[in-house]
């Protein structure tokens, strides 16, 4: 893959708003030099001490059990839930290829014995609904289903089918299919205008040639009950190549259902280790199941807030160092942004299923890596991204210098720049960390592909290495000529927590089409996200740039502009998008500060000038003409929105300082030598970017 040589084109050709000289200087020589406060939606700035109730040990709620105390970190996008009552028993005394033939009388039987006591009144409910002639039918047809099988005897033809008749009363129809399903696990019910049909589940047959049917009974009797937090364990197996079948099915035919994780054995031999895999619910798929008020308020996830400061540490690392010493995933963790790698940072963040005294008690192992956690306590919900009112910036900017060329007094060239921006405003561009900062590869050529769903060409973007000779990139080097992902494993340094658990899963599921989608999903869905709307950004800041030097700051004829003075950037609704006409151009109804142009999404308007041209023309240029902004196969809907064009930093305040620097010249003589340095603080509004507003100040790319 050739190198990215416009990986400083694509900032440095960016427009300007402001026509002063600038000045050059240098940011985040060290992290203390670029603070980062994150502003709540009060208005409050998060490091101060919360006037909220916080960490109080007599109050703090009792504590889940929690197998991960030294959990190996999985980025799964949902977790276990280790608190459940309700857990199916392991199958530990049948064999995986215990396929014994049982005559049909002997089957009614089994069937029979296998139903627990509660069940059992799921089966009366099929005397109680069908008429006798019916409900015996029924038995016949699930017992001609079940000899075939076990006799290896191949159904030939259309799937058999058996209909109950139409059933006109929907909650008897939501009974019939349940107890059904229950009681014959093997089969499966379909609704058509009211007539339940029953057909045998295939699905169910396929499990059985990798699992005893007793297991695959009870798995399936599982799957149907939907019981929130219970999970179904497969029995102990050895066979490493065997559960990664097992693995492979249940992820495959019902990935988007539950979970698959192995885990050892308890009370196993070290000389014949075996592992168990657990199947659970995923936390999302019980959001759409219907719940009595008595079960909402009787199940309550634990939230607990928190204050995070970290120092020259990426984002995902922090969380993933939490996560381990929580005994939680990456997932369980909620956050209204994502802050700089190279700075000193706080946010608020939220953890779930973490009590406050169980956070507090790892405050000292945190001090260690770097970070702080502080105004803990315990909340209702988590935060979701953008659910802040910006951000403050503290940045030191030093070895100020005169643009080349330009003798003018230094300091009235940076007084004359700050307050240019400050009144005018500056571009909104995405900075440069939405894009990583990757010579070769950036985040919006992987949302790209993952778009036109080319999912294994993702997964090759997201480890082409640079050209750097260490352990990450000899890794990554590795994976790109092998594609083995077990052995790239054992090279990949644990702190590269994403790598390490796309790999996992592709080490599971392959590196094939259907294995990278799986391993995609190892990434919590913000991450997912935040690929595609890299390349969203990307497309948005070359639409400014085109829009300026097309139309400079006139308001024309089929712009997009803001009515409503006071929306937050990026949450402008579509009612509030108003298409500029003839008139109101001859008018000068609008200013320059009102345009928004749209980031792309399935549910925008383009401008209706030459920039909506513009827009069609790139996405035919990158295949995506006929992109809906939808990627069911990784549950990602990108609906789009509108961002204006100009942004202006608020409480911007500025301080220049002299260093001191002592320069040592030949036959030691000592001359001290003045620098001028420039501490500015100001506020921004949430996704926008002080790099950006700086870049305007100095008129100096980074």
């Amino acid at each position: 893959m050739e190198e990215d040589t416009d990986f400083r084109i694509r900032f440095s050709s960016l427009c300007f708003i402001n026509d002063h000289v600038g000045f050059h200087g240098t940011i985040k020589s060290s992290p203390s030099d670029f603070i980062v406060i994150e502003i709540d939606e009060q208005g409050e700035l998060v490091n101060k001490a919360s006037d909220k109730p916080v960490y109080n040990v007599s109050k703090v709620l009792p504590e889940p059990n929690s197998l991960a105390k030294k959990a190996k970190l999985d980025l799964q996008i949902l977790s276990f839930e280790e608190t459940s009552n309700q857990e199916v028993s392991t199958l530990a005394g049948s064999s995986s290829d215990d396929h014994n033939f049982v005559p049909c009388s002997e089957k009614e039987d089994t069937v029979r014995d296998r139903t627990s006591k509660g069940e059992e009144e799921d089966v009366d409910v099929l005397g109680s609904l069908l008429d006798e002639k019916t409900n015996e039918l029924l038995n016949q047809f699930a017992c001609d289903i079940k000899e075939k099988w076990d006799s290896q005897t191949e159904l030939i033809g259309p799937s058999p089918e058996f209909s109950l008749g139409r059933i006109l009363d929907k909650n008897q129809r939501a009974t019939l299919h349940s107890a059904i399903r229950q009681k014959f696990p093997f089969l499966i019910t379909v609704g058509k205008n009211n007539e339940i049909v029953v057909r045998p589940n295939l699905e169910y047959k396929e499990l059985c040639h990798l699992v005893s049917e007793e297991e695959a009974f009870e798995f399936f009797k599982y799957l149907d009950a939907k019981k929130e937090n219970s999970k179904f364990t497969f029995k102990p197996d050895t066979n490493k190549e065997h559960r990664k079948a097992v693995h492979h099915f249940v992820n495959k035919k019902f990935g988007n259902l539950v979970e698959t994780k192995s885990f050892p054995e308890l009370n196993y031999s070290a000389d014949s280790p075996s592992v168990v895999i657990t199947v659970r619910f995923r936390v999302k798929a019980h959001k759409h199941w219907k719940r009595s008020l008595h079960e909402c308020q009787g199940r309550k996830d634990i939230y607990t807030a928190f204050t995070l400061r970290k120092e020259n540490l990426e984002m995902f690392e922090a969380v993933g160092f939490l996560a381990v010493k929580l005994g939680v995933i990456p997932s369980d963790f909620s956050y209204a942004g994502l802050k700089d790698k190279k700075a000193i940072t706080y946010q608020a963040m939220v953890v779930r299923k973490v009590t406050p005294e169980r956070l507090k008690n790892i405050e000292k192992e945190v001090e260690k890596k770097r970070m702080n956690v502080f105004n803990i306590r315990s909340v209702e919900d988590s935060l979701r991204l953008g659910q802040l009112k910006g951000n403050h910036f503290d940045i030191v900017i030093r070895n100020l210098k005169n643009q080349i060329n330009d003798s003018a007094n230094l300091r009235e060239r940076i007084l004359e720049a700050i307050e240019n921006v400050k009144n005018k405003g500056f571009v909104n561009y995405y900075g440069p960390q939405r894009f990583g900062m990757g010579r070769k590869v950036h985040t919006d050529q992987i949302g790209l592909a993952l778009l036109k769903s080319e999912t294994v060409k993702a997964v090759k973007l997201f480890f082409t290495p640079e050209d750097l000779d260490d352990p990450v990139n000899r890794a990554k080097k590795y994976f790109l000529q092998t594609e083995d992902a077990k052995g790239t494993l054992s090279l990949m340094p644990e702190f590269k927590v994403r790598e390490r658990a796309l790999l996992e899963s592709l080490h599971r599921f392959g590196v094939t089409e259907e294995g990278c989608i799986q391993a995609w999903f190892s990434f919590p869905h913000s991450m997912r996200i935040f690929y595609v709307h890299a390349y969203s950004s990307k497309i948005w800041n070359e639409a400014v740039s085109y829009r300026l030097a097309t139309y400079g700051s006139r308001v024309v004829e089929g712009d997009l502009v803001c009515l409503d003075e006071d929306a937050d950037n990026e949450q402008l609704p579509s009612s509030k998008v108003h298409l500029v006409t003839e008139e109101e151009e001859s008018a000068n109804t609008y200013a320059i500060h009102q345009v928004v142009l749209p980031v792309l999404g399935y549910n925008i308007q383009y401008p209706k000038n030459k920039l909506g041209q513009w827009y069609q023309e790139v996405l035919s240029r990158d295949g995506l003409q006929t992109c809906k902004f939808k990627i069911p196969t990784l549950k990602l809907n990108v609906p789009g929105c509108y961002r204006k064009i100009l942004k202006h930093p608020c409480n911007l305040s500025y301080q220049l300082m002299e260093d001191h620097v002592t320069d040592v010249k030949k036959e030691g003589s000592h001359i001290d030598e003045a620098t001028l340095s420039l501490l500015i603080s100001f506020d921004l509004d949430a996704s926008c970017y002080a790099t950006v507003c700086l870049r305007e100040i100095m008129k100096h790319d980074f």
